[in-house]
């Protein structure tokens, strides 16, 4: 194994929890605003990296989602990165409307810690 196949991970190499789920940050290409955060399962990240959409674990209806399936509100996944310890990964996506379930365009928007 060369030194740049050993820095190039592979979904094989995720480490996912006690529930078979990752944290998945979701973050604008070209803005590079944090969109929300969601959870997926190794299905979940294969149907992403298949179709290009952005496809979750929900954990309260216990299934696989695509983002904007039914509202419309659609995530392009550009690219999927894991962060150094394969327990998390970033999807930099092109939204397509708001990202978040309530009509704002990010999960963080107008919610500030005071």
């Amino acid at each position: 194994m060369t030194a740049a196949t050993a820095a190039t991970p592979a979904a094989t190499d995720l480490v996912f929890d006690e529930r078979g789920l990752l944290p998945v940050v979701v973050q604008e290409a070209a803005t590079k605003d944090v969109l929300m955060l969601a959870w997926a399962n190794a299905e979940a990240v294969d149907r992403t990296l298949t179709t290009g959409r952005a496809t979750y674990w929900s954990r309260s209806r216990g299934q696989l989602w695509v983002k904007g399936e039914t509202s419309g509100n659609t995530q392009r996944v550009v690219s999927v990165a894991t962060d150094c310890d394969g327990d998390t990964l970033l999807y930099t996506v092109e939204q397509t409307g708001p990202a978040c379930h309530t009509g704002t365009q990010t999960c963080f928007s107008g919610r500030e810690l005071s």
